[in-house]
Formats: C-alpha cells, sequence, structure tokens
C-alpha cells in the first residue's frame, strides 16, 4: 500500500473524469441523493427518537456500560471476523475483499434505531451504541483495517473518512439533545412526534434504498459472490449479536436491540471511504456492495419487524385466552353451587306413608337444622317466611 489518496478533488479516487465506461452512469446523482437523504433522514429520526431518551436510563447506561460494551465488542470485534472470514472463504479479489472489510469496519447506522423502534427494544441504549460505536470508529476502524488487510498486497492505502465520521456524530448528538428536551418539557407531545418520526423515517430510508438501487443499473450485474455476501453478512451479523448478549445474560430487550445494532452498519460512511481511497477503475469493482448490503441489511430488518409483530400478536391473543380460562373457575363454582343447592332441595323431600315423596315443612326443616328460632331476614324472604311464630303469635 503506497499511495495516499485526500479528500481533494485532484486524487484519482475523487476524481469523476476519469470514471470508465463500466462505472454506473447515474453516479454523481447517486452520490448526491445519498448524501442529502443520509443527512435528512439522520437529523429527522434522530430527533424524533430523542424524543423516547429518558435521561436518567441514558445515564444509568453511561454509568454501567454492559449493554454498550457488549455491543461495541459485536460491532468490531466479530464483524470485522466475519467480514474476513467471508472474504477468505468465498476468495474474493483483495479489491473487492477490502470492500467487504470496510463495511464490517463501519459503525452502526441510524437504521437500527428505527428497527429498534419497532421491536419495542431499548431506545436508550439503541442511540448509546449508535454513538458510541461512531466515536469508537475514529481510533477502531483504522486498527481493525490495519490488522485484517495484511493478507492482500493493496496498490492504495485506505484513507479514514474523519470529516464524514464528525458529521455523523453531529448529526446524532444535537437532534438527540434536542429530542431530549422535547421530551422533559413536553411528554405528552413528544410520543407523538417519535410515532410520527419513526414511520416517516422508515419510509425515507426505504425510498432511499430503492432510489439508490435503481439508478445503480449494474447493481442486479454485480459478482455473484459479492450479492451473496452482501445477503449473509447481515444476517450473521443479527445472529451473532443476538446469541452474544444472551450469553452475556442481557435481557430479552437488550439482545434484540444489540441484534439489530450489530447487522446494521453506515452505509454512507463505507461509500465515502471507499471513494477517498480508490480509483475510479477500482470503484467499478466494489462500489456495488455497499448498495447491495444496504438493500439486504432493509430486507432484513422489515422481516425480523415484521416477525416481530406477528409474534407480538399471537402472544396478544394468547394471553387473552388465558385470561378466559382464569375467569372460567367461578362460573364453575356457579354451576356447583346450583348442584349444591339442587341437592339440598332433594334432601328437603322425604317419603311419606304412601311411599311417594312429600316435601317437609318449614318447622320440620328448622328441625332437622336444628334451629328453633325465627329464620334470618335473608333467609325469611327466601323461603316466604318464618316458621315460627312472630312477637305477636303470628304463624307464617
Amino acid at each position: 500500500m503506497t499511495a495516499n489518496c485526500s479528500g481533494s478533488s485532484a486524487c484519482p479516487a475523487n476524481s469523476s473524469e476519469e470514471e470508465l465506461p463500466g462505472m454506473p452512469e447515474a453516479h454523481g446523482s447517486l452520490g448526491l441523493v445519498l448524501t442529502v437523504g443520509s443527512a435528512v433522514m439522520i437529523a429527522m429520526v434522530m430527533f424524533s427518537l430523542g424524543c423516547s431518551v429518558d435521561i436518567q436510563k441514558l445515564w444509568r447506561h453511561l454509568r454501567r456500560p454492559w449493554g454498550v460494551a457488549v455491543g461495541l465488542l459485536c460491532q468490531f470485534g466479530l464483524m470485522p471476523l466475519t467480514a474476513y472470514l467471508l472474504a477468505i472463504s468465498f476468495s474474493l479479489k483483495p479489491v473487492q475483499a477490502v470492500a467487504v472489510l470496510i463495511m464490517g469496519c463501519c459503525p452502526g447506522g441510524t437504521v437500527s434505531n428505527i428497527f429498534t423502534f419497532w421491536v419495542d427494544g431499548d431506545m436508550d441504549l439503541s442511540i448509546t451504541m449508535t454513538t458510541c460505536s461512531t466515536v469508537a470508529a475514529l481510533g477502531m476502524m483504522p486498527l481493525c483495517l490495519y490488522l485484517y488487510t495484511w493478507s492482500w498486497d493493496l496498490a492504495q492505502n485506505l484513507t479514514i473518512p474523519y470529516q464524514n465520521i464528525g458529521i455523523t456524530l453531529l448529526c446524532l448528538i444535537i437532534p438527540v439533545a434536542f429530542g431530549v428536551c422535547v421530551n422533559y418539557k413536553w411528554p405528552k407531545q413528544s410520543k407523538i412526534i417519535l410515532r410520527i418520526g419513526a414511520v416517516v423515517g422508515g419510509l425515507l430510508l426505504l425510498v432511499i434504498t430503492v432510489v439508490g438501487v435503481v439508478l445503480s443499473k449494474e447493481f442486479w450485474n454485480s459478482d455473484t459472490n459479492f450479492l451473496t455476501i452482501s445477503f449473509i453478512f447481515p444476517l450473521i451479523g443479527h445472529i451473532s449479536g443476538f446469541l452474544l448478549a444472551l450469553l452475556t445474560h442481557q435481557s430479552w430487550q437488550r439482545c434484540r436491540t444489540i441484534s439489530l445494532e450489530t447487522g446494521a452498519q453506515n452505509i454512507q460512511m463505507c461509500i465515502t471511504m471507499l471513494q477517498l481511497s480508490f480509483t475510479a477503475e477500482h470503484l467499478v469493482q466494489m462500489f456495488n456492495f455497499p448498495l447491495a448490503y444496504g438493500f439486504f441489511q432493509m430486507l432484513d430488518g422489515f422481516l425480523i419487524v415484521t416477525g416481530y409483530q406477528a409474534y407480538k400478536r399471537l402472544k396478544s391473543k394468547h394471553r387473552e385466552q388465558s385470561l378466559d380460562c382464569v375467569e372460567a373457575p367461578p362460573e364453575q363454582t356457579s354451576k356447583e353451587t346450583s348442584a349444591f343447592l339442587v341437592g339440598d332441595e332433594a334432601l328437603a323431600v322425604t317419603p311419606g306413608p304412601s311411599g311417594q315423596g312429600s316435601p317437609l315443612t318449614s318447622c320440620e326443616q328448622c328441625g332437622l337444622a336444628g334451629q328453633t328460632g325465627p329464620l334470618p331476614s335473608g333467609a325469611a324472604r327466601k323461603h316466604g317466611g318464618s316458621c315460627c311464630p312472630d312477637p305477636l303469635g303470628r304463624t307464617s
């Protein structure tokens, strides 16, 4: 790795004049759409999701960052290692392998915050993990790339997009801070803002993904290995993150959150780094990978949300049925009481001289029961009066 490209337009990696015929025709438009759309999406979504942040819970995550530590281990431990193993297993070209490694070393993206909301995850942990992973990327991205790129001989030095990381941090911290203030002063209105922002942010993210795939006409003509890796890579991230969180005895809510944070990567940061580090000739071979990863990342997220919502509805129906079963014993008790009363009435019938049963008089019933005084008022009303003379000497 000998050449080092900066962010200037004089660098071949950033010059649009040297784009080859094999490059996507709408490369400039695609970059503009992704940049503007991502900036708007991050600001709007993080403000709305910030309305769900509780300052006390956020401070608790920072004071005892067990969930954050597990998330960072997944983000910069499991994901780069998975990317390296996939690149080796599929025998990718050096340039393609580095594209996969860059994606694996990127921090978490805002798409994880949106999906976390729809699976009833820990929003405080999700936003904290996204922010912490973006800050940690300043040091962990160059370290991981330095460790894992020794297997390939590259002609370029990889340029870390520090400016892009800084902009991402500003787009995270400032909107979230405003959202926290809104939640503190107007808690009722913040719930409405949260739901609207989550819906609009999800739709905007879906539109950006579809537009990116449509503008990149050679997306579906990519290398089969590239498409296969972009499909299974986020799945492996979700599953491994969930299992590691489960092994560290995190709650189910945190397990879902860490799983989504692990599999969802910052696509825009990966694209920016590729543009800063490689020439147009190399971008032909690698530029479609982050687009494919983003597409399948969205697809996996929607499938996870759909599965969770279906499970939630089934659980709700099962709970309603359980409540119905709990209410069944009083009905059964009333039936048993009715049967008991019927039995008492049967006992009140004794055989007469002719062998046929004749009802006992009220006084005889009182004698059998050992009662000599007047019946209680309620019982008297029930049996039509008292069997014993009242104080005036009258009998019922």
